[in-house]
This record gives structure tokens, sequence and C-alpha cells, in this order.
């Protein structure tokens, strides 16, 4: 969600990757709160932080603790950021109460972009 949000609100500024400590697969909730903002994911596939060692990035920027703890280090002069969002894919319930806490973080990490995307300029 984060990255389809990055692309979705500063795009035009710069590039943008997400991957992840130990990747799964898109989640059909992600898609589907996304959509409701417009947004269409259905094409992005996680991926490993490994495909990235060696790259260098401006930002790195980490959405979860465990990530935080073992994301490695990238090459070159970049700017860590943390941001602590609860995972959903831990929510438990009905299809509708899944969908309310992808929601919850989806909004989240929304507000977190912008604030970003101000700092920017």
């Amino acid at each position: 969600m984060a990255e389809g949000l990055f692309r979705h609100l500063l795009g035009d500024k710069y590039d943008f990757y997400s991957a992840g400590i130990k990747p799964t697969c898109l989640r059909p909730e992600a898609v589907d709160v996304m959509r409701e903002l417009g947004i269409d994911i259905s094409q992005q596939h996680s991926k490993s932080v490994d495909q990235f060692l060696g790259q260098e990035f401006r930002y790195v920027i980490t959405v979860c603790d465990s990530a935080k703890e073992s994301c490695p280090v990238f090459p070159g002069k970049v700017e860590r950021i943390h941001w602590s969002f609860e995972d959903p894919v831990a929510a438990q319930g009905n299809e509708e109460q899944r969908k309310a806490a992808f929601r919850r973080v989806r909004d989240q990490i929304y507000r977190q972009v912008c604030e970003f995307a101000a700092q920017q300029g």
C-alpha cells in the first residue's frame, strides 16, 4: 500500500521501490482498499529486500517494527525513516473486519506520505 500511495502522490518526482524482509503475496484486501482511493496496485508484487542490496537510495522507509530491526544497510548517503504501523495481515474476523484493518493502516500511511511530500516541497 505504501508503494502505491507514494507512486500516486509523488511518482512524478521520485522512483519508488518496495520490498519485504519476508515477502509473501499481494493481499486482495490491500488491492480492494486502495481501489477505493482510485489507486490500482493489482500489478504490484512482493519482492525481497535482498533484490535491492548494493543499490543506493536517498531514503529507506520502514513501515513495521520488525522491518526496522532487520533492514539491511544500503550504501551511500541514505536517510532512514521509520513509520510504525500495525500489520493489517494479522487482522482477524470476517472479510469486512479485515478490510477495516487494511483501511485503517492505509489511511495512516496516507497521512505519513502526505506529510513526507509536504516536507519535500
